[in-house]
């Protein structure tokens, strides 16, 4: 008979698994020695327990099937935590082994005693106890039918001595998600159908939840003469091949989505948890389709909300409609985006010689040199904005990263999830300096698992979209200064070819150079501190920030620091 951990493991091989990321321990003996005499499945080591929640994370977003990561008792599976914060705001399917002190000795203080399934419970969509062998393998099942069908974080939380006990039952059933059709009823969808005709100016606002649904989607917008605004995560699955779409709104977007959702008299909203509620249109009729009931309204008010999965609800919906011949409101929305885009496209150009490099600029050679199937991994902070105005989709490529929970740090460890996922293809982490430092010992998870990832670096010296929160709110810039090595000697020091440019002239062919390197590559960068992503609408709130922010700067002698800023932004005001 196997041991409970031997149990676990065949469960999960039987299930498609094939990898388990995370740091050993003595409190997961068991587990690992079980993958070891298993053979298949790969024990991925990091460095970081925080770094293996999100490479699974990261793992099971890009091949939508079951993640698995393990921590060890206490400190080993608290680190999991951000990770699979992130995990399951993204909607990704993740199993989480968390490690327990021995049954005996649980409540009595004992060393690195914590208690995982309170901890756990707010991270994750089921979290169990198996507190004897008895229990196993129908929790494992429980918790993984959980994870895939529910699209989140499974934890199991499980002592040492438990994991090496005799399993009870010889057991090991392959859990595989199951697929659904989702449509809404027939009166609702009729309803649906009213207040679109009924509409003169209906804008789409489309999100995640359009995966799949590329061509219902378009087919609507052409149905309705409806511009089509994509939130962060839609991005990758509306962009492309997209007549219709005038780009985003929300903070890190642009003012053509912005003034497409203002103008709209009807608002249809696809598969989108859009969280910022002052860019949402004033007045407008509000439709929202989403797959999860809990979500309807939960953002904005609706006046007809609809439980369906946007590709069958799309489909039911559009022969319904009776096709726009007033083209207006979405032709004066395309002509927007046009001018918004060359206006974009202008600021995305050489600096000069002596001044550091604009951010623009960095994100488009990258766009422009890395593979038509690249895996795109922002950051969170300005990487995300750059990538978000000028990564360009094509229905191949793909873009994830913290676009839900918003954790720092998460460009490098998703990287190395992506990249153990999908080895022939190329993956681009766009990670900024304070991101890469925070988990800069996952460089070294690169060679030690041979890793091609490309890690190209926005070394602005600064916590750099902080700085700019702060400066709106009209505070001067405090705590923000990061004092950074070269961080393409480090790499080099570490065993990865890396290189460092400081001048506009010398960064197409760096930029070629890296991303086309054989093994894993860094590009360190230093771009213009003191540019602005200036949002969509700047409100009469933030302009008084900006101008408390310079009164504030030069009565306490930092100047030098609006001089700065004026240069490196002058080129946005004309």
């Amino acid at each position: 008979m196997s041991t409970i951990a031997e149990q676990i493991v065949s469960t999960l091989s039987a299930s498609g698994v094939r990898r388990v990321y995370g740091i050993p321990g003595d409190s997961l003996n068991g587990f690992t020695d079980a993958l070891r005499k298993d053979g298949d499945m790969s024990w991925i080591q990091v460095r970081h327990e925080e770094s293996a929640a999100f490479a699974a994370a990261a793992d099971a977003a890009v091949t939508g099937e079951l993640a698995v990561v393990a921590g060890s008792c206490g400190p080993g599976n608290l680190h999991l935590i951000n990770g699979l914060f992130d995990a399951n705001r993204s909607r990704v399917p993740v199993l989480a082994i968390a490690a327990q002190i021995p049954t005996a000795e649980i409540g009595t203080n004992y060393f690195q005693e914590t208690h995982p399934r309170d901890l756990f419970r707010e991270c994750s969509v089921y979290t169990e106890y198996v507190a004897q062998p008895s229990q196993m393998p129908h929790v494992l099942e429980i918790a993984m039918r959980a994870a895939v069908e529910k699209q989140g974080v499974a934890v199991l939380v499980i002592p040492g001595d438990v994991a090496l006990a005799e399993a009870m039952v010889d057991r090991a059933v392959a859990i595989r998600p199951t697929r659904s059709r989702v449509i809404p009823d027939e009166d609702e969808i009729r309803q649906a159908a009213d207040l679109l005709n009924a509409g003169e100016r209906v804008t789409i606002l489309a999100g995640a939840g359009c995966a799949g649904a590329h061509d219902e989607v378009v087919a609507l917008a052409e149905a309705l003469g409806a511009p089509v605004v994509h939130a962060l995560r839609g991005k990758e699955f509306l962009e492309y091949d997209n007549p219709y779409d005038v780009g985003m709104t929300g903070l890190l977007g642009f003012a053509s989505g912005y003034r497409a959702m203002e103008r709209a008299d009807t608002l249809l909203m696809l598969g989108t948890d859009f969280p910022y509620r002052q860019f949402f249109p004033k007045s407008a009729k509000t439709i929202q389709v989403d797959v999860r009931g809990e979500q309807l309204g939960r953002r904005h008010p609706i006046d007809l909300g609809m439980v369906g999965t946007v590709k069958d609800t799309a489909a039911a919906l559009l022969p319904l409609l009776d096709r726009s011949g007033d083209r207006q409101h979405l032709d004066d929305s395309l002509d927007h985006y046009r001018r918004t885009r060359t206006k974009l496209d202008e600021l995305a150009t050489p600096s000069r010689s002596k001044t550091p490099i604009h951010p623009q600029y960095l994100a488009r050679l990258v766009d422009q040199a890395a593979s038509d199937d690249a895996v795109f991994i922002p950051d969170v902070g300005s990487p995300v904005v750059w990538a978000a105005r000028y990564l360009t989709m094509n229905g191949r490529r793909r873009l994830i990263g913290s676009f839900a929970h918003g954790s720092m740090a998460n460009a490098l460890p998703q990287a190395v999830g992506a990249q153990i996922a999908h080895p022939d293809r190329q993956v681009v982490a766009l990670a900024g300096d304070g991101g890469l430092t925070m988990l800069l010992g996952e460089l070294l998870t690169l060679v030690q698992n041979r890793l091609p990832v490309k890690l190209v670096v926005f070394n602005n010296s600064s916590l750099n979209f902080v700085e700019l929160e702060m400066k709106a709110a009209g505070f001067v810039t405090y705590g923000t200064d990061l004092v950074n090595p070269s961080f393409a000697d480090v790499a080099n020091a570490m065993g990865i070819y890396a290189r460092r440019v400081e001048r506009s002239e010398d960064l197409p062919e760096a930029v070629a150079d890296v991303l086309g390197h054989d093994g894993p590559a860094l590009l360190d960068v230093v771009t213009e501190r003191q540019e602005l992503s200036i949002p969509p609408n700047i409100t009469a709130e933030q302009l008084k920030g900006f101008t408390l922010y310079a009164i504030r700067s030069v009565m306490s002698g930092r100047g030098d620091e609006l001089i700065d800023l004026s240069r490196a932004n002058l080129r946005q005001l004309f």
